[in-house]
């Protein structure tokens, strides 16, 4: 066989181009790094984005920055994100409400399946069923029983038309073949207040925002929405094991990167992530909080995107929704 320098140059381009690529690994981070979190501060999505990044400065000695940047139903920062160089130094605090967007909103800018490079989910909050506590239901079984008794009488309250609140209630309305009328609010907390005073009857909340009322006493929680029960409501039974077998929708928030992001500094990310929510005292802040710590591989991310974006088309096809 002839060996040209044609065929000297491939291979030395290639071993170059091999090195330069574990040296970015290796060397990863070398600067400061910006977690952009697409809601407004406060939230939980706030909440552990802060808390993944003060680890990483500590355990990294690099800047983790947390920007928040709200707007056009979170879509905003995670186009920023989708946009900026595929490096690892910019990242995108993305939550199960982006599966969502990807098909109620008109014209996305991006692709969330392809735009981005999955890290790692960090924490996944269980969504509850949740009800006034003047209503005489004691079990799920009964609330069923009393929405099918007055058709279309109920309302359950959410945080805005496209929320996973509003499709995890039209997704109970389907299996459950009942009809429960969906008041759209301005965000979680007044709705939690018209669901207290019993404008309400019903909300699918997450964990994390409806504890402090259930433990009140100013709200029943009747089951939760994922395939396992709550850490924080290990007495309350999953809508799966009752009701409504195979029913498991919860509200998760981890990383993302832009696509392209090579992948051994996805990996490098994605192992910082799950020795973060595995260290003691972080797992034990977070199911405090009502989540669960998870900490998943990219493959495992990705995968589960894949599934929901495929869910969430099919459920939003079946009620026709479309959120200007």
């Amino acid at each position: 066989m002839k060996i040209t320098s044609k065929f000297f140059l491939f291979v030395a381009m290639t071993l170059l181009a091999t090195n330069a690529f574990s040296q970015t690994a290796s060397s990863f981070p070398n600067r400061s790094i910006r977690i952009v979190v697409p809601f407004a501060p406060g939230g939980s999505s706030d909440f552990l984005a802060r808390l993944v990044a003060q680890r990483m400065t500590v355990d990294w000695g690099q800047t983790v920055i947390v920007e928040n940047k709200p707007g056009a139903g979170a879509v905003l920062g995670a186009d920023q994100v989708a946009k900026s160089p595929a490096d690892g130094y910019t990242l995108l605090l993305g939550a199960a409400h982006h599966s969502i967007a990807q098909n109620v909103y008109k014209n996305v800018p991006y692709d969330f399946d392809r735009s981005f490079a999955p890290i790692s989910v960090i924490a996944m909050i269980p969504n509850m069923v949740v009800i006034n506590a003047n209503i005489p239901a004691k079990t799920i079984q009964e609330f069923i029983a009393l929405a099918k008794a007055q058709p279309g009488k109920m309302n359950y309250g959410s945080a805005g038309s496209g929320t996973a609140h509003h499709l995890i209630g039209e997704m109970f309305n389907l299996q459950a073949q009942v009809d429960i009328a969906h008041i759209p609010y301005k965000g979680s907390a007044p709705a939690i207040s018209d669901l207290v005073s019993g404008q309400v009857q019903l909300m699918f909340d997450t964990v994390t925002a409806g504890l402090p009322q259930v433990t009140a006493g100013k709200t029943r929680a009747l089951a939760v929405t994922t395939a396992k029960r709550s850490s924080a409501l290990p007495d309350v039974p999953t809508l799966n094991e009752t009701v409504l077998p195979g029913f498991d929708v919860g509200t998760w928030f981890g990383l993302l990167a832009p696509a392209g992001t090579p992948s051994d500094v996805v990996n490098k990310l994605s192992a910082k992530v799950a020795q973060i929510v595995n260290i003691p005292e972080v797992r034990a802040q977070l199911l405090s909080t009502g989540a669960e710590p998870i900490g998943n591989s990219p493959a495992e991310m990705s995968a589960q995107i894949k599934k929901e974006l495929a869910g969430f088309a099919a459920l939003l096809k079946q009620i026709k929704l479309k959120v200007e």
